[in-house]
C-alpha cells in the first residue's frame, strides 16, 4: 500500500503538537513518531476497509487521536484493558502508544479489520503488549481478564449496551465514547456514571461507568 506524502504526515503531527494541551495530553517525541506511523497505516488501509470517515489530517489528529487519549487519566498504572469493537484501533492504539505500561485485548468482529489491527500493532512495536481477537464480544466464552473496558465505535451502540454491561467483569470500569443518546441509555441502567465533555465538542462525551 502506498505511503502518504511527507507533508500530509507533517500536518498531522503538527496538529497533534498544537492541540495536545487543549486535550490535557502530553506527548513525547517518540509517541508522536509512532502516532504518525499509525496515522499513515490507518489511511493506507481505509480505502479498502472503511475504518473511518474520510477526514483531514488535522481532524484525524484531534477528533480521533487526541479524543482517544482523553481516556488516559482513567487508566491506572499497568491496567489491563479490553477494547470492544476496535475497528480502526480507536481509542486503544493511541493509548498503547502513549502508555507503554498498559496491556490490551482488542475485540473486533471483522476478520479483515483484525488483520489491520495486528499489522498496526506490529508497526508501532506494541504487538507484544496486545492481543487481537477476531470475534464478536458476545460470542466470547468469557470476558478477558480486564480492569478497564473501552469502546468507541460499536455498531448499534445503544442497543448493545445492556449486553456489553452484562459481559464486562463485575469490578471493571467502562470507558465509553458517545453522545446524548448513549448517556440516556446508560442512565437507565442505574450504574454510577460520570460524563466528561470532550474538548471542542458539545455533543461528544467520555462516559465513565463503575459497575460496583
Amino acid at each position: 500500500m502506498s505511503k502518504l506524502n511527507k507533508s500530509t504526515t507533517d500536518v498531522f503531527a503538527n496538529a497533534l503538537e498544537i492541540n495536545a494541551a487543549r486535550y490535557g495530553v502530553a506527548l513525547t517525541a517518540e509517541s508522536t513518531h509512532r502516532l504518525r506511523d499509525f496515522y499513515e497505516h490507518a489511511v493506507a488501509w481505509n480505502a479498502r476497509l472503511h475504518l473511518f470517515a474520510p477526514c483531514s489530517p488535522e481532524a484525524f489528529a484531534t477528533r480521533h487521536v487526541l479524543e482517544s487519549l482523553c481516556a488516559l487519566p482513567y487508566l491506572p498504572e499497568g491496567a489491563r484493558v479490553t477494547d470492544v469493537g476496535s475497528g480502526a484501533g480507536l481509542p486503544i492504539i493511541p493509548c498503547l502508544i502513549a502508555r507503554p505500561d498498559i496491556r490490551a485485548t482488542l475485540v473486533e468482529a471483522s476478520s479483515k479489520k483484525a488483520v489491520f489491527l495486528r499489522e498496526a500493532l506490529r508497526r508501532i512495536e506494541r504487538h507484544e503488549a496486545a492481543t487481537v481477537l477476531a470475534r464478536r464480544f458476545e460470542d466470547l466464552p468469557a470476558t478477558p481478564a480486564s480492569d478497564i473496558i473501552t469502546c468507541r465505535a460499536l455498531d448499534r451502540f445503544s442497543e448493545m449496551l445492556p449486553s456489553l454491561l452484562a459481559w464486562s467483569p463485575p469490578a471493571a470500569v467502562l470507558l465509553l465514547f458517545g453522545g446524548h443518546a448513549l448517556r440516556e441509555q446508560i442512565e437507565h441502567t442505574g450504574h454510577r456514571l460520570t460524563s466528561v465533555l470532550l474538548p471542542e465538542s458539545e455533543q461528544r462525551f467520555l462516559f465513565i461507568i463503575h459497575k460496583v
